[in-house]
């Protein structure tokens, strides 16, 4: 169900998901409809989950952008899930993991300066009843963008 033309396909929107039916056929060798019955196939199937817009976080005034490392103080189920909510309120949370290891989370934050990537750690996160300990570490340069899934 899943070929090596749907790969294609997968790869080529990821390089631009505007591409239309047509430009994807000529792509791929196909008809337009036939890419886009393809497409179509991949969204209902839910591998391709939807279209974004990806924006210049410098060009938005978020200059500091960090990892946060936050280790829980209690797994207690009710912790966990006022921790979750917490960071989904946070706009400045824009990815949240759960891990193995030293730490139970870690968060990729974007924030205005260092003032506010203070206030986030020491004011918001720090606080909360589950959280034991918060360690943070400021990207000083991204020499690989975030890149498309390998299909």
């Amino acid at each position: 169900m899943f070929d090596d033309t749907d790969k294609r396909l997968l790869a080529a929107l990821q390089a631009n998901a505007h591409l239309t039916a047509q430009e994807l056929g000529d792509m791929l060798g196909l008809s337009a409809s036939q890419a886009g019955r393809r497409r179509q196939r991949l969204e209902q199937a839910g591998i391709i989950r939807g279209y974004t817009a990806r924006l210049d976080p410098g060009r938005l005034g978020l200059a500091v952008q960090a990892f946060v490392q936050v280790q829980m103080a209690s797994h207690a189920p009710r912790d966990a899930r006022s921790f979750a909510r917490l960071i989904e309120t946070r706009t400045e949370v824009v990815s949240a993991w759960t891990l193995t290891g030293r730490a139970d989370y870690l968060l990729r934050v974007y924030c205005d300066d260092l003032t506010a990537l203070n206030r986030l750690v020491h004011d918001v996160l720090l606080p909360h009843d589950a959280v034991s300990k918060v360690h943070s570490q400021i990207v000083m340069d991204q020499p690989k963008a975030d890149a498309p899934l390998p299909t």
